[in-house]
């Protein structure tokens, strides 16, 4: 087998692309690790990589993706509140409340701009903290 770091790199196509480029900077915190042109942007928050990519004929259907979501994880389970109550103070739409999980991962899931679904998760095993 390979020896590998996992996935670590995600590309969105988005229609809403500046407002996107807002609730992942801004709201998610994440770094700009290069940004080409005024239509694609790569961010990252150190150990991975989102692009943003703008498509106007990307469907406003939450019935047309192939996506279901994905996730970012939290380092310290403690913090999991904390960044539920960043997301509702910056207005972001709470897909999923906050859940204890069968495996004990605690989480909740978020919408941006767009309608991607991203869970914010802590999990006992995966997460550096406790």
């Amino acid at each position: 087998m390979f020896d590998s770091l996992g996935i670590r790199h995600l590309a969105l196509k988005v229609r809403n692309f500046e407002k996107c480029f807002k609730f992942y900077t801004e709201v998610l915190g994440m770094d700009v690790d290069w940004k080409p042109d005024e239509e694609n942007v790569y961010l990252t928050n150190g150990l991975d990589n989102l692009a943003l990519h703008y498509d106007k004929d990307v469907s406003t259907s939450t019935n047309d993706s192939r996506l279901d979501h994905f996730g970012i994880f939290i380092r310290k389970k403690e913090d999991i509140d904390k960044y539920l109550s960043h997301m509702k103070d910056n207005n972001v739409k709470i897909h999923k409340e906050k859940k204890i999980h069968r495996d004990n991962s605690i989480s909740f899931y978020v919408e941006d701009p767009d309608g991607n679904i991203l869970q914010i998760l802590w999990h006992p095993m995966l997460s550096n903290g406790s």
